[in-house]
């Protein structure tokens, strides 16, 4: 079964985590090449070529510099006196320069200007749903370049500014259909340009019918295998991966699949046995098959918070730990702990998004969806 790249927002019973972003339920999705604007992969930082960027103070440079003697870090278009180039040193981003010891210059303000750019992008989109909103019009709204708008949106939201637009029109397609409309009228309304635009399965994950009936008949194949951490099962759609627990006996394995998904259409696939061995690899060797096979995907579905925390937790490396409150300092949410701690508890791809690499303020192990005694067993793998 083909797992085309795909990470889906769906609206869950959950309690909401934030009140900035449990109304945004975004879709993380492909892009589609033919109307978005990608970037380029980012290339290791020339320093020499960052140099002439401080110097020449520009505003679309896309990193950060630091002055060993003083210990302060500034935007490269900072009016603070240029350093001598023996005494600086550059970051591509803040959390990378307060890591290593250097504090914000209190002149450009290195840790806030981006946040009131980003809400001020954000509204724009939130405001135009009914219509196409361009890379050049953020740029102006923001004060930076198109490219620069599209790399900082996509690295503090974990989606490009057309994601996110499509993902908010998607979530008031959900509450209209839910409301009792019919499909066509929802479609409109959300500020769809055709019924098309809606039908695609990035926007809901299934067709707006189908979402209506409550996701009825969305086909999920699955493969369950033994483990040294007990019986594993995963799920996946034809969007990639979407489910893998951990369980004492297959039926058991088999049930948290069916108690997860109640209304969808499961069948074995003993092809899928393949995603079972990568993700014992990654405990194994720390190796991430969803990251280096273009043709093996996720499909996560939560709210744009969750999708974030779940994403830190990948950036986490095999034999390290992290507590909740790092996590959240390192997301530059710092006061956002039990949220991040409840993002973890719904984490639906147990092993491949490792919430069993956090662990309490002193060391602890604090609880697992499938097990303390589990969770011990994976850390201590990760540490051989």
């Amino acid at each position: 079964m083909p797992l085309r790249a795909n990470m889906i927002l769906m609206n869950t019973n959950a309690q909401t985590v934030t009140a900035e972003f449990e109304s945004h339920l975004i879709s993380m999705t492909r892009p589609n090449r033919a109307t978005e604007p990608q970037p380029a992969t980012m290339a290791p930082l020339d320093e020499e070529a960052a140099w002439r960027k401080v110097l020449a103070r520009d505003r679309d440079a896309g990193f950060f510099y630091a002055v060993t003697t003083t210990g302060v870090f500034c935007h490269p278009w900072c009016a603070s006196r240029r350093p001598l180039r023996g005494n600086a040193r550059f970051f591509r981003t803040a959390e990378e320069a307060q890591a290593a010891g250097f504090r914000p210059c209190k002149k450009c303000s290195p840790t806030t200007a981006w946040g009131n750019s980003l809400d001020k992008v954000r509204a724009h989109i939130e405001g135009n749903l009914d219509r196409a909103v361009k890379l050049q019009e953020l740029g102006r709204v923001a004060g930076m370049s198109p490219f620069t708008v599209q790399r900082l949106f996509k690295s503090e939201m974990g989606v490009s500014p057309l994601q996110y637009q499509r993902a908010l029109r998607a979530n008031q397609l959900r509450g209209a259909l839910k409301s009792g409309s019919s499909v066509t009228d929802a479609i409109y309304a959300a500020g769809f340009g055709s019924s098309s635009r809606a039908y695609d399965g990035s926007s809901l994950g299934m067709t707006p019918a189908r979402f209506r009936d409550g996701g009825r008949g969305e086909q999920i194949n699955y493969a369950a295998a033994q483990s040294p951490f007990g019986w594993m099962i995963v799920g996946a759609t034809d969007r990639g991966l979407c489910w893998l627990a951990l369980a004492g006996t297959k039926a058991d394995a088999e049930a948290t699949l069916r108690a997860e998904f109640p209304e969808a259409d499961l069948t074995r696939d003993a092809s899928l046995a393949h995603l079972v061995d990568a993700a014992l690899e990654s405990v194994r060797a720390g190796t991430d098959l969803f990251a280096n096979d273009a043709s093996e995907c996720l499909d996560l579905r939560g709210t744009v918070f969750q999708l974030r925390v779940w994403q830190a937790l990948r950036q986490i490396p095999r034999g390290e730990t992290r507590t909740y409150s790092q996590l959240a300092r390192e997301m530059g949410r710092p006061k956002a702990t039990r949220a991040v701690a409840r993002a973890c508890a719904l984490n639906r791809v147990s092993v491949v998004v490792p919430c069993h690499r956090v662990v309490g303020v002193n060391g602890s192990l604090t609880g697992y969806r499938w097990g303390v005694e589990r969770k011990r067993k994976l850390l201590d793998a990760e540490k051989d």
